[in-house]
């Protein structure tokens, strides 16, 4: 079976008229059904510009990006908007980018399964479903009036309305206190169990990225370690490249050398120190 998501060597590079910036270089990354991940890693490491990607709201500079199938680099805009409305379910950052403000807390939820053309009491029904699940009540109430984390909650409900194969989420919990972030990290392991959605997820909530199944860390544009099960590892580029834990850094300075010894069951690397010539 292939994977839901499928990165190869994905570059991305935003052009205005004076520059250049490389967001991606050569990111890979395969995603199982009903996998729930977690990408963390600094600003600019390219976190946003990857889901952007996986979305179709942006195309790859290089590289081949398939999620669910499809080719986001090759597939028609229309294409790309039925595949989000159908298939995907998007938390993007900062609630206000989700919702109509104006509009009432159920309607909100309504109105994002208009693509899957359910019933509409049907829709009405999986509405305050999830809106109950994110413990939210007065769903008459306007979204404009109500706080960030109230929005969040809100948004992430209508992300999931539609039952999607995919959910990328943007900082899920960014705005939301322990309690609510702890429901939200529920809710996405129900609808893992219920509908069968696979989950990416970016955050710097720590306990958010522990709850996933897998924990990414994105350095320079590509994912360079990988947290599972109590243990960490790091992802081995195409071309041969390790980046090594953040926490070893100081042992491994850039520019520096390391030994590399091959043993029988492992591989070692020893920092050399600089020759006396080298000083």
């Amino acid at each position: 079976m292939s994977p839901v998501v499928d990165v190869q060597q994905a570059v991305c590079i935003h052009r205005t008229a004076d520059s250049e910036v490389v967001a991606l270089r050569g990111a890979d990354l395969a995603v199982e059904e009903g996998e729930l991940v977690a990408l963390v890693g600094p600003s600019g490491s390219g976190k946003s510009t990857l889901m952007a990607l996986l979305a179709g709201l942006l195309r790859p500079s290089a590289g081949r990006i398939e999620v669910l199938g499809r080719d986001v680099g090759r597939a028609t805009e229309r294409e790309l908007l039925v595949h989000r409305s159908q298939d995907i379910g998007m938390l993007m950052q900062g609630p206000e980018r989700n919702l109509l403000p104006f509009a009432s807390v159920l309607a909100n939820v309504e109105l994002a399964q208009l693509g899957a053309r359910a019933p509409r009491r049907v829709r009405r029904r999986r509405a305050e479903e999830l809106l109950e699940a994110v413990g939210l009540e007065g769903a008459s109430r306007r979204v404009g009036t109500l706080s960030g984390g109230e929005q969040q909650r809100v948004a992430l409900a209508a992300a999931l309305s539609t039952g999607p194969k995919l959910l990328l989420a943007d900082e899920p919990t960014s705005q939301l206190d322990h309690e609510n972030a702890e429901r939200i990290a529920r809710l996405l392991r129900a609808a893992r169990d219920r509908w069968g959605t696979t989950v990416i997820v970016v955050t710097h909530d720590s306990e958010l990225g522990e709850a996933m199944d897998r924990r990414l860390t994105m350095r320079d544009g590509r994912i360079g370690t990988e947290a599972r099960s109590g243990e960490q590892y790091a992802v081995i580029g195409r071309d041969g490249t390790v980046q090594l834990p953040a926490d070893l850094a100081d042992r491994f300075p850039p520019g520096g050398r390391a030994l590399v010894i091959r043993r029988a069951s492992h591989i070692e690397l020893h920092p050399m120190r600089p020759t006396d010539d080298e000083r």
